[in-house]
Order: structure tokens, then sequence, then C-alpha cells
């Protein structure tokens, strides 16, 4: 099993829900995050007097799947929240040795 966690911006995450359940995705849990990555904020101008806005608002999704669609869901999440354009975020491929359903004690794929 694997853990992904992928940083993408707010504005992608309806395509990316939708490329993940096309896959058979069940859940996801979803946070608003801040964050910098290589272009270390941005400069805005507010009344006049310019502003370094040091984090970016992001969206971070971490989702569990077997390992058999882990490659799938990163080139679905990969193409739905490209954009081409510095700030697009990262994909986190994590592995999971195991998963426990509280409500049913159900492990492994079965618990996902």
């Amino acid at each position: 099993m694997k853990l992904l966690k992928c940083v993408v911006r707010p504005n992608a995450l309806e395509k990316v829900k939708e490329a993940l359940s096309g896959l058979g995705v069940m859940g996801m849990t979803v946070s608003e995050v801040k964050g910098f990555g290589r272009q270390k904020g941005h400069k805005e101008l507010y009344r006049g007097a310019e502003y370094t806005i040091d984090f970016t608002p992001k969206i971070e999704i971490e989702v569990v799947v077997g390992d058999d669609l882990a490659e799938q869901c990163v080139d679905a999440v990969r193409e739905a929240a490209q954009t081409g354009n510095i700030g697009d975020g990262k994909i986190f491929m994590v592995p999971i040795d195991e998963v426990v359903r509280i409500r049913t004690g159900e492990t492994g794929d079965a618990a996902i």
C-alpha cells in the first residue's frame, strides 16, 4: 500500500477528485495548507505598499491506495493538476505498512 500526499493549487481540487474517483479511489483526506517551494512566494501591491507573500495557499490531498493502483493515481493527479506554471505542486509517495479500519477491525487492502 502507498500513501499519496498531493499538494496542489486550490483550483485543481475538483479535477483531482474526479480523476481519482474515476480510478475507483473510495476516499481521501483534504486539508488547506500553506507553503512555498522554489518560487519563494511572490510580491503583491496593497494601497501602494509592496508586500512579500512567503506562503502560498495550497490544498493537500492524502489518499491510501494499493500498490497496483499507486502509479495510475500519480499519473491521474499529475494530469489533472498540471498547468505548466510554477507552483503546480508535488506528489509524495510513501509506503504504508498497515491500515486498520477502526469500526470493523479490517486490516490491509480490505480496510482502504
